[in-house]
């Protein structure tokens, strides 16, 4: 494992290059975003997303979010109306997450074989560089059903595992995970405030 310090308000391109890689190789990294700490993998390798859920000892029928770099890019993984992108540019980049009905391109490993998906595009410049390439599963980086923490040693304490790569910015001071939006249906719907 690999821990790469660096500043929350600081892209340092070598970092974002090296996590880039580990993701493309299908390494798991440990980001900050704009809420809390996240686990990303490329969503299109099968076995990093599987050590996702493996490193949270989360059930596999529990779907994960995607982390996409901008608003244009959710077209890439979400069927989107132009009455939804209005929305969405409202709320975007921000601490939300938005359940929407998702492209066949999405694997069903992601989705737990539901029709729709989360997807995040945070207020953080490192995260969302992070999926400039390809979109990458954003889930927070605690143990399923236990306490989400904003410190990188205290993460890696509480997930007793390995990750291939940390981008460690220090303290987030913030354990709130994003708002959930579904827009899936006719109407908004609140999931998580």
């Amino acid at each position: 494992m690999k821990i790469l310090k660096t500043s929350i308000d600081c892209i340092d391109e070598e970092i974002i290059t090296e996590a880039i890689r580990v993701l493309a190789d299908g390494g798991v990294v440990l980001y900050p975003t704009d809420t809390v700490y996240g686990l990303g993998a490329n969503i299109f390798n099968k076995n990093a997303v599987k050590k996702v859920y493996d490193i949270k000892q989360r059930s596999l029928l529990k779907p994960l979010s995607i982390l996409v770099h901008d608003i244009e890019a959710i077209n890439l993984v979400a069927k989107v109306s132009l009455s939804q992108k209005e929305q969405l540019k409202e709320y975007l980049p921000g601490p939300y997450t938005f359940i929407l009905n998702k492209r066949p391109i999405v694997p069903r490993t992601i989705t737990s074989g539901l029709n729709s998906v989360g997807v995040r595009v945070p207020d953080c410049d490192i995260a969302r560089n992070l999926a400039r390439i390809f979109p990458i599963t954003t889930t927070s980086a605690n143990l399923s059903d236990d306490e989400v923490l904003d410190n990188p040693d205290e993460i890696l304490e509480q997930l007793d595992c390995e990750v291939d790569l940390v981008i460690d910015v220090g303290n987030l001071n913030s354990n709130n995970p994003s708002s959930i939006i579904d827009l899936s249906g006719f109407k908004p719907k609140i999931i998580r405030k």
